[in-house]
C-alpha cells in the first residue's frame, strides 16, 4: 500500500512538473503593488472576472490564470476576511458525513467524502508549510461503541485509500490518558485515533490569492462591485453580463472592469450579487453561524485533537491544538447574513459546557480562560435547479444565469480546488472561452516550493532569530520567510540578534507588518487578523500590539494622524465585537453579583488596604507603584495604567474597593482569569507578609 501511494505521488509530481514547465510566472520575484493591480483592472479586458476573495474565489482565479485565461479577482474587503478565516482549521473529508452516507445509504454523501479526502491529500502536498496531518482522538465511554466507532473510522481510512494520511488505531484507557492526560477518566473504556489535516486557514487563502497574482492574475482587495455591466445579446436574448462597475473602497474611486465571464464566488453574499444580475431571483443561500473559542494551550496536548461526536444537542464539537493554543467549536445556528458576525455568549457557554463534559474534573474550565471567540457564516445553499427548493444542498452548486453570470456557492474549505475546477469547466463551456485543461492538482502554493521541516534552522543560523520566531516564520511564509527575516531590525541584544516581537508571548515580529503590506495588507485589521493571527488567538495581546502595528504601517504608507486614529478605533471595534473582547470584558461589570463569603471579604479588604494606606476607598497607579517600590519591583507607569484600566469599570482613573471585590468575585467564579491586578496585588501582599515587621534585634538593638 505504501509503495502504491508513493508511486501515485511520484506520477502526480511528474505530471505537475510537465504542466508547470508550460506556465510562465511573470511575478516570480516580486508581486506587483496594489496600485499596479488596480491599474491593470482599469486598462484591460479579461476572459474571467472573479468576484470574491475567499478560498473558493481565490481558487477560481488561480485555476483560471493557470489555464492561460486573462484573469481578474476583486474582493470588497480583505482576502479571507469572511468565512474562510473563521473555520475549524481542519482539512478533512468529514467523518460525520461518512456516517450519514453509510447509515442512510446516501451515495451523494459518500462521493462528497471521497472527493474531500482526495483534496485533503492535495492540499497537504501543495502547501506543506501551512498544513500538516493531525491525530484526533475519539474517546469511548461505552463498550458497545468501541467496535461501532472503530468500524466507521476504518471505513474513513478505506475511502481515503492510498491517500490515507496514517492508519487509525485503538487505544486502551491507560494509553488514551497517557496521550491526553486532561481527559475525563470516569467510565472511559478506551479511544480511537484517526488522522485529518490541519492548516492556517487565512494564510492558506492568502497563499492561493498570492499564487494567482504571481501567475499574472490582476487581484485587488478592498475593491467592491457596485453593479454588473451588461451588453445586448446579438441573438435577441437577455442582456449578457460583460463585467462590473467597481469601487476602490480606500479612495472611493469607481471604474469599470470588462470581462467575457463573471464568476460569483461571494460565499454568504451569493444572493446579493445574483440580485444585481436579476432582482427577481430567489435566494439560494441558507446562512448558518458557527462559533469557535480559543483557550490556553494547556487545555490540550501539543499534537492531539479531540472529537465529541454527540453533544447534548446532537452537534459535533472539535477540540484541537492550534498555533500553541486550543481551539474549540463549532456551533451551528441559523443566522442573518452580515459582514461582521459576532460570537454570542450563549454559544460560548455551550462550547465550554461541552468541553467540561470531556475533561477531567481536575481541570477547571473557566469562562475567563476564553482568550478570543469568533463567528463564521457557513454559506449552505439550495440548488436553484432542484424541484425541491427547500432541501439544503450538502455539497456545492454551480449555476449559470440567463445573462451568463456563473455562480459557485456552498461546499467547504477542503474542496475549494475541485469546486474551482468545476466552476471554470462550466464557465469555459458556457462562454466559449479558449482555455487549457485544469492544472491546479499538485500546483505548489506561495512559499511551498523548496520548503522543508528544517528550514527554520537556517533562519536561526543565518539571521540570529529566536528558535520560536524562526519556526513561526517558516511555517507561515515557507521559503518567503527569508524575505521577512531580511527586513527584521537588529535588536542590539546578544540574542536574538534580529527580530523584535510585537508582544512578548507571541512569535510575531515587527518586520512582518512591513512584509504584510507587500502581501496587500491595507489596514491594521488585515495584519492583526489575517497576515498574523494574533486577533484570533488573544484579543488582549492583539490590543496591546495594535499601537505599534499602526505606527509601523503609518510610517510605511504615509498615513496622516487622522488615519492612524481611525485605524486604532476601527481595529479596537473589530476586536471588541468580532473577536470576543466584548464578551470577555463583560464578565466583569458593575451589575454583577459579588459572590464572596465574610472571610473572603475580610481577606480581600485587608489586601486592598495594604495599597490604600490613606483609607481613601480607592487606589491609583501611584498607590500601586509605592507598594511595588517597597518590595523592589519596578513596572513602567504606562503598563501600570493598563493593568488598572482592566478593572476600572467606570473609567475614572482609580480602582474602588467595590470594583476590587467585584474582580475577586469574578476570579473566584472563573469568569475572569489571568487578571494582572489580582495576581500583582496577591504577590505583593505575600511578599510584604513574609518580610513582616523588622524586630529590634534585627535592627541592631535600636542603636
Amino acid at each position: 500500500l505504501a509503495t502504491a501511494a508513493a508511486l501515485i505521488r511520484l506520477i502526480a509530481r511528474l505530471a505537475h512538473v510537465a504542466a508547470e514547465a508550460e506556465l510562465s510566472v511573470p511575478f516570480a520575484d516580486e508581486l506587483p503593488s496594489r496600485r499596479a493591480q488596480l491599474e491593470a483592472l482599469r486598462s484591460s479586458e479579461f476572459d474571467v472576472l472573479v468576484v470574491g476573495g475567499g478560498a473558493t474565489g481565490a481558487g477560481c482565479a488561480l485555476d483560471a490564470v493557470t489555464r492561460n485565461l486573462k484573469t481578474a479577482l476583486v474582493e470588497r474587503n480583505d482576502f479571507s476576511s469572511g468565512t474562510s478565516s473563521r473555520s475549524t482549521k481542519l482539512i478533512h473529508g468529514g467523518v460525520r458525513y461518512l456516517q450519514k452516507a453509510i447509515m442512510q445509504l446516501d451515495y451523494e454523501q459518500y462521493m462528497m467524502v471521497k472527493e474531500a479526502l482526495h483534496e485533503r491529500a492535495n492540499l497537504l502536498e501543495i502547501a506543506p508549510h501551512l498544513s500538516a496531518p493531525l491525530p484526533i482522538m475519539l474517546p469511548v465511554y461505552k463498550w458497545w461503541q468501541l467496535p461501532y466507532f472503530w468500524a466507521g473510522i476504518k471505513m474513513y481510512d478505506l475511502v481515503a485509500g492510498v491517500q490515507c494520511l496514517k492508519s487509525s488505531y485503538v487505544l486502551s484507557k491507560s494509553k488514551a490518558l497517557e496521550l491526553f492526560p486532561m481527559l475525563k477518566k470516569d467510565k472511559l473504556v478506551g479511544a480511537i485515533v484517526y488522522y485529518d489535516g490541519q492548516h492556517n486557514d487565512a494564510r492558506m487563502n492568502l497563499a492561493i490569492a498570492l499564487t494567482a497574482a504571481r501567475y499574472g492574475a490582476a487581484t485587488a482587495n478592498y475593491t467592491e462591485v457596485v453593479h454588473l455591466l451588461k451588453t445586448g445579446d446579438p441573438n435577441g436574448g437577455p442582456d449578457r453580463v460583460c463585467g462590473a462597475r467597481c469601487r476602490d473602497v480606500i479612495t472611493g474611486e469607481e471604474f469599470d472592469v470588462k470581462a467575457k465571464c463573471v464568476i460569483n464566488a461571494t460565499g454568504p453574499f451569493t444572493d446579493s450579487l445574483r440580485r444585481m444580475d436579476d432582482q427577481q431571483t430567489e435566494n439560494i443561500c441558507q446562512p448558518s453561524a458557527g462559533v469557535h473559542i480559543v483557550i490556553p494551550g494547556y487545555y490540550s496536548p501539543d499534537n492531539m485533537g479531540l472529537l465529541d461526536p454527540a453533544t447534548s444537542d446532537g452537534r459535533v464539537i472539535f477540540f484541537l491544538p492550534w498555533e500553541n493554543m486550543t481551539i474549540a467549536g463549532t456551533t451551528d445556528t441559523p443566522t442573518q447574513v452580515t459582514a461582521h458576525p459576532i460570537p454570542g455568549e450563549d454559544d460560548i457557554n455551550f462550547i465550554l459546557t461541552e468541553v467540561r463534559n470531556y475533561l477531567s474534573p481536575d481541570v477547571e474550565v473557566r469562562r475567563g480562560d476564553v482568550l478570543a471567540a469568533w463567528s463564521g457564516i457557513r454559506p449552505l445553499v439550495t440548488d436553484p435547479s432542484s424541484k425541491d427548493t427547500q432541501s439544503i444542498c450538502r455539497n456545492h452548486v454551480v449555476s449559470i444565469s440567463g445573462s451568463g453570470l456563473v455562480t459557485i456557492a456552498g461546499g467547504k474549505w477542503t474542496t475549494y480546488r475541485s469546486m474551482a475546477e468545476e466552476t471554470l469547466d462550466a464557465a469555459v463551456r458556457a462562454h466559449g472561452l479558449r482555455a487549457e485543461p485544469c492544472r491546479t492538482v499538485g500546483l505548489v502554493l506561495e512559499g511551498g516550493k523548496g520548503w522543508s521541516p528544517t528550514l527554520y534552522i537556517r533562519l536561526v543560523q543565518d539571521y540570529g532569530l529566536e528558535k520560536e520566531v524562526a519556526q513561526h516564520l517558516a511555517s507561515t511564509y515557507g521559503v518567503r520567510a527569508f524575505d521577512v527575516a531580511k527586513m527584521a531590525q537588529v535588536t542590539g541584544q546578544r540574542w536574538p540578534i534580529v527580530g523584535k516581537r510585537l508582544v512578548s508571548e507571541f512569535p510575531y515580529i515587527e518586520s512582518e507588518v512591513i512584509y504584510a503590506i507587500k502581501e496587500y495588507a491595507c489596514t491594521a485589521i488585515d495584519v492583526l487578523a489575517r497576515r498574523t493571527r494574533l486577533g484570533f488567538l488573544n484579543v488582549q495581546a492583539a490590543d496591546e500590539a495594535l499601537p505599534r502595528i499602526v505606527a509601523i504601517m503609518g510610517q510605511e504608507l504615509g498615513w496622516s494622524q487622522e488615519r492612524r486614529t481611525a485605524e486604532l478605533e476601527s481595529a479596537r471595534k473589530f476586536l471588541y465585537h468580532e473577536m470576543g473582547y466584548r464578551s470577555r470584558s463583560e464578565q466583569l461589570t458593575r451589575t454583577s453579583e459579588i459572590n464572596l463569603d465574610n472571610q473572603e471579604v475580610v481577606r480581600y479588604k485587608k489586601r486592598f488596604h495594604k495599597f490604600d494606606k490613606e483609607s481613601k476607598g480607592f487606589i491609583t497607579t501611584v498607590d500601586v507603584q509605592r507598594v511595588l517600590e517597597s518590595i523592589n519591583v519596578h513596572i513602567d507607569e504606562n503598563a501600570l495604567h493598563e493593568i488598572l484600566n482592566e478593572v476600572d469599570l467606570n473609567k475614572n482613573g482609580q480602582v474602588e474597593i467595590d470594583e476590587f471585590l467585584q474582580l475577586m468575585s469574578a476570579v473566584k467564579k472563573g469568569q475572569v482569569s489571568d487578571s494582572r491586578l489580582a495576581i500583582l496585588m496577591k504577590t505583593a501582599e505575600e511578599t510584604l507578609d513574609e518580610r513582616g515587621p523588622v524586630t529590634v534585634d534585627r535592627s541592631g538593638g535600636g542603636v
